[in-house]
């Protein structure tokens, strides 16, 4: 396990128990989010460091029966939190690092991702193999329930022009990395970047 992997697993692990009740109003957004990402029944959809699940009901609800839904985490503690809220019910849960999934090529129809790209250790490689997992024209969905200057104040910093996820950085980032920007919104109430798998 790397320096990266470690950071991440105890960052998250210590946290993992009460994450749920830190954000309570957060399912909304989440809501919100899942329905402008225009899945369709049937669709093949990873949520990737899904931690405690939240996406995973939205996600099952889009797909519908027919769909698969998985989700897909580093952290033990985050899929533990996830089977006890009882979201297992709603997607496979994996314990697997975005940086080499157990998924063949293009097996997949989109990947959801709330709150990842800032704890990516290598973004344009981890973006770029989420992309081999995905058909060419299926979708991504970067989100976060709240926008980056409402996080940057959350946590007492200042917005940073290096900020990934800075439409003049992100949109550069994904074509680099196999994908095509497609909508990008940053507001109070969320971020939501969707793109497209370039062919």
């Amino acid at each position: 396990m790397t320096d990266d992997q470690t950071h991440v697993q105890e960052f998250f692990g210590a946290r993992a128990a009460n994450w749920d009740a830190k954000f309570p109003d957060d399912g909304p957004a989440f809501a919100l989010a899942v329905a402008e990402f225009g899945l369709r029944p049937g669709d093949r959809v990873l949520d990737a460091g899904c931690g405690t699940g939240r996406a995973l009901p939205a996600l099952r609800a889009a797909v519908g029966a027919a769909g698969t839904v998985l989700g897909a985490d580093l952290t033990p503690e985050m899929l533990a939190a996830a089977a006890g809220a009882g979201r297992d019910a709603d997607g496979t849960l994996l314990r697997a690092d975005v940086a080499r999934l157990p998924l063949r090529d293009g097996v997949l129809d989109a990947v959801f991702a709330a709150g990842l790209i800032a704890h990516l250790p290598d973004p344009a490689g981890n973006l770029r193999e989420l992309a081999r997992t995905v058909r060419p024209g299926g979708r991504l969905a970067l989100f976060h329930p709240i926008g980056r200057a409402a996080l940057a104040a959350r946590h007492g910093r200042e917005l940073s022009p290096q900020d990934l996820r800075a439409e003049p950085n992100l949109g550069p980032l994904l074509a680099g990395s196999g994908w095509r920007m497609v909508s990008y919104a940053d507001e109070d109430a969320r971020f939501l970047a969707l793109a497209v798998r370039q062919d």
